[in-house]
């Protein structure tokens, strides 16, 4: 079995806990803005209930001063656009030129993406200075994740932190950095005053993401099943040639971690809508619309299908679909999830992100004239948003930092807290958790208000 999607679920039966949501997670973020510290890093998941950090990259600071801008965004209170608003100012400005990570969509457009979003709406007063200098950063951000770039025959993609070796599945959701660029008008100038489009480097890094860190059941390797992803791609980088999977997150390279998994759904769905705003001329000299758009739909609907056949009844993952312990769990896809179980965590923050995807998904088909799969996918994320909106997952306990609970860091590399008396990590939060949630809630919350459709784009 797998997910029960609620087809009689309503957007206005959400509201009430989209509500509530909004109420606790603006305690949350004060609470963090009371007692954290600049000087101790960046924010990145909790412990028992408290934010801490944890060096790797600094790629969950975005995440923080965006919470309040989305904050601000769904409720109008003044004091989290102060929050958000200064926090990018102050801090944010090395992550524009940070050539050292793959996660410029993360930082710098849930920061100097939502400010430019909100002065453009009008919730934020027009200042044409200010939005020069959050276009300048976006500008900027896109430029440099486009640079991080290796090329194979064929294409290219933007190699992770890892090194040139390496293609990261999540980074499809971090191209919104490329897009906003180019919508923008900007583009990677390289050597002797070489214009490299930043289209061009997104529809690269897309095609080969779903070339190789998408399956679809064609018989690449004895585990090709479709929809289920690859954390990393590997590639030599004599020829240029694909090697194998890899994983850093999830449990191996044949098995499939699900906030991976996630992050694909999300960015192709968000891609796909970001695609039709581009022209036909626009498309034509990197594939036609045709070609392009059928990749980006053949990914975001298999891995759409294999995170709702992988999760539990109420739409929320275990953290890896081959984690060592599952099999102790006995027909775990065919109950709701348990977070507090005594074998394998469950991932909330995988929940967050996919149900986003499976609605922009399903927004999309229906747009398309494809009501009946549209309709599921909507649904089935519709009712992974009303699982994530009520305990055991809303935080409702005022001493504890995060507002979605049971989210999963790195749980091979034991970072994940381990709470006293428990025996895997239950019951805490991370950054990119929250903050997801956040966007999806924003998401559901404007639509129901008759608001503009959110996007990270400009239609």
């Amino acid at each position: 079995m797998a997910i029960k999607i609620d087809r009689k679920s309503t957007l206005k039966q959400l509201v009430p806990k989209l509500e509530q949501f909004f109420e606790l997670s603006g305690q949350k973020i004060l609470s963090i803005q009371k007692n954290w510290r600049a000087i101790k890093g960046t924010p990145v998941f909790t412990m028992n209930g408290q934010y801490t950090t944890r060096g790797w990259t600094e790629w969950t600071q975005g995440f923080q001063y965006g919470s309040a801008l989305l904050q601000y965004d769904a409720t109008g209170d003044a004091q989290f656009l102060k929050i958000g608003q200064r926090g990018t100012v102050r801090n944010m400005a090395s992550h524009v030129s940070h050539i050292g990570v793959h996660d410029h969509g993360f930082n710098n457009v849930s920061t100097y993406g939502n400010l430019r979003r909100l002065m453009r709406e009008g919730k934020l007063i027009h200042n044409q200075g200010e939005l020069e200098c959050y276009e300048l950063a976006l500008k900027v951000s896109g430029a440099v994740q486009a640079a991080r770039w290796t090329e194979i025959p064929g294409g290219g993609y933007i190699y992770s932190f890892n090194g040139p070796h390496s293609l990261f599945i999540d980074t499809i959701r971090s191209l919104r950095s490329l897009a906003v660029a180019h919508q923008l008008g900007h583009a990677l100038m390289g050597e002797r005053d070489r214009r490299i489009s930043l289209l061009g480097r997104l529809v690269e890094h897309a095609e080969v993401t779903a070339e190789y860190g998408v399956y679809y059941g064609e018989g690449r390797d004895e585990y090709d099943e479709r929809g289920r992803t690859a954390h990393e791609s590997i590639f030599n980088l004599n020829d240029g040639s694909y090697r194998c999977p890899n994983s850093q997150q999830g449990y191996s390279p044949f098995s499939t971690w699900t906030r991976g998994l996630a992050w694909a759904v999300c960015g192709y769905a968000e891609q796909l809508e970001y695609f039709r705003t581009l022209t036909d001329p626009a498309l034509k000299s990197h594939g036609g619309r045709r070609k392009l758009t059928a990749m980006l739909l053949k990914a975001a609907t298999a891995t759409a299908d294999f995170y709702l056949s992988n999760s539990c009844v109420d739409g929320v993952p275990i953290w890896d679909t081959g984690a060592p312990q599952l099999y102790r769990l006995g027909n775990y896809l065919a109950k709701r999830s348990d977070p507090c179980n005594d074998f394998e965590p469950i991932d909330s923050s995988a929940g967050a992100i996919a149900a986003q995807g499976l609605i922009r998904l399903g927004n999309y088909l229906i747009n398309a004239g494809k009501k009946l799969d549209g309709n599921r996918y909507r649904q089935a994320g519709l009712t992974v948003a009303n699982t994530l909106l009520q305990e055991p997952y809303l935080s409702t306990d005022a001493k504890h930092q995060g507002v979605l609970l049971h989210s999963v860091y790195h749980r091979p590399n034991g970072w994940d807290y381990i709470p006293h008396g428990r025996k895997i990590p239950c019951g805490e939060s991370s950054m990119w958790g929250d903050y997801h949630m956040r966007e999806l809630a924003l998401l559901l919350l404007r639509e129901a208000r008759g608001e503009n459709y959110l996007t990270f784009f400009d239609y």
